[in-house]
């Protein structure tokens, strides 16, 4: 039996063993295992086994991530998200549709201080539920709104699953976050463009709150201004390249902590229980990294990476046609797999493929940086598609009384406001490209 064809079934194990719920850190770590073994025996594997974890782990660019994720934590409890939603109420909430609006600002505000889609979802879904129900916003409108809110969690940087895309790319963590910020500003634009049309379609879905008056308007935003201090100082340093992103990412965690405790938001068991989620939640990615990195090695090993993107590029494919191609692969994905998942199963199999074809000229770091841009953006869609969209079921869960047809019903024109935000930046590159070549 060939490599290749060892590395076909392998991928299919992978997804039989995932369909059966097997953990997918676990899934990969068999399913690459046994692949090596077949392809190279057991004494290689077991050699290389013996190195892949300090391999991994020592990569300096991945201490980011806990780090991330510990700004993240602190944020959510440290009152952070609840000042978000108040603000952004203010301004926005007098409108029809109003209070949903605020709470899809607010999540892309928390998203810039916390990297993750279920955290922004979580957190800014106990903020903003009661007050969506309190001014009788339909259960549809409410709950779809904070479940595509919270996928901004992830397009606005920074972004944990972008530190991870960049790693597997090699690519610069920097330009991967400048890369997003405008494709995640459109995301945001067209989540209020998608509420704004819900409730003239459905005028009774979403009721406009009492305006607010001027000298209130100002007092939240005193309240938030240090919130887009600490953005600022992460990403404006980023970017300004005065620190690398780990060094903001250590600055912003410790700006965030001093923020929440300035607030007494932060009592010293939140701190505790903020400290061992980060560590939980790291440890979870890291094991997954770890599977995907014995898993990529096999397929390397296999050759399979290579014979796929040789037949796709022999099969002499409009460049577009095969890009459509690994985008529909990625919803049919996203509706039974989690985002960071499917990126380290398939990154290693579609890249190849992507740079290998012609796409208006691009460079082949111009083409990966779009791509994994195009990519977050796709995998973040299955978080709100059934059966398995994570961030639904975070939403539903708190609103105990909506029936899941109803959030489904819900997140529909959100969906539709993704596929048409996707096809625009298949279109348009440039999107994504612009304020790299910029600030480069």
């Amino acid at each position: 039996m060939s490599g290749v064809t060892i590395g076909f079934l392998m991928g299919i194990l992978v997804l039989v063993l995932l369909m059966l719920r097997v953990h997918i850190a676990v899934s990969m770590l068999l399913a690459g295992g046994i692949g090596y073994a077949m392809v190279a025996g057991l004494e290689p594997l077991l050699n290389y086994a013996k190195t892949m974890a300090f391999a991994r782990y020592s990569v300096y660019d991945l201490s980011v991530v806990p780090l991330f994720l510990l700004m993240g934590n602190l944020a959510s409890r440290g009152g952070l998200s609840r000042r978000l939603f108040q603000a952004t109420n203010a301004f926005l909430g007098h409108y029809r549709g109003g209070v949903a609006m605020s709470a899809v600002g607010a999540c892309a505000g928390f998203g810039a201080i916390c990297g993750s889609s279920l955290a922004t979802a979580a957190t800014m879904g106990q903020v903003a539920l009661p007050e969506l129900r309190r001014y009788n916003y339909s259960p549809a409108l409410a709950t779809g709104a904070l479940a595509a809110g919270g996928t901004m969690g992830v397009l606005i940087p920074p972004s944990v699953v972008l530190v991870i895309y960049a790693v597997l790319a090699e690519q610069n963590v920097a330009s991967m976050f400048i890369a997003a910020m405008l494709p995640g500003l459109v995301a945001l634009a067209g989540y209020m463009i998608t509420i704004m049309v819900y409730v003239r379609v459905s005028p009774g879905s979403g009721p406009a709150a009492p305006r607010v008056s001027w000298p209130d308007r100002w007092r939240t935003l005193v309240e938030v201004w240090p919130i887009l201090a600490v953005f600022v100082t992460v990403i404006g340093g980023i970017y300004g390249g005065i620190f690398t992103p780990t060094e903001a990412a250590a600055i912003g965690t410790m700006a965030t902590g001093a923020l929440a405790l300035f607030m007494r938001e932060l009592t010293w068991k939140s701190f505790l229980q903020s400290a061992m989620d980060t560590a939980s939640a790291t440890a979870m990615i890291f094991l997954i990294l770890l599977g995907a990195d014995l898993l990529n090695a096999f397929f390397a090993l296999s050759q399979m990476p290579t014979a796929a993107a040789q037949w796709v590029l022999g099969a002499d494919l409009p460049p577009m046609l095969v890009l459509t191609g690994i985008v529909l692969i990625y919803l049919v994905l996203g509706c039974v797999m989690d985002s960071l998942s499917m990126l380290l199963l398939t990154i290693p199999i579609f890249l190849p493929i992507v740079l290998g074809l012609d796409f208006w000229g691009l460079d082949q770091t111009d083409k990966a940086i779009w791509f994994g841009v195009l990519a977050l953006m796709v995998v973040e869609i299955g978080l709100i598609t059934p059966p398995v969209g994570m961030n639904l079921f975070i939403i539903n869960s708190m609103a105990k009384n909506v029936p899941m047809k109803e959030t489904y019903k819900g997140t529909l024109p959100f969906v539709l406001s993704d596929l048409v935000r996707t096809v625009l930046l298949m279109l348009v590159p440039g999107l994504s490209l612009w304020l790299v070549h910029m600030l480069n």
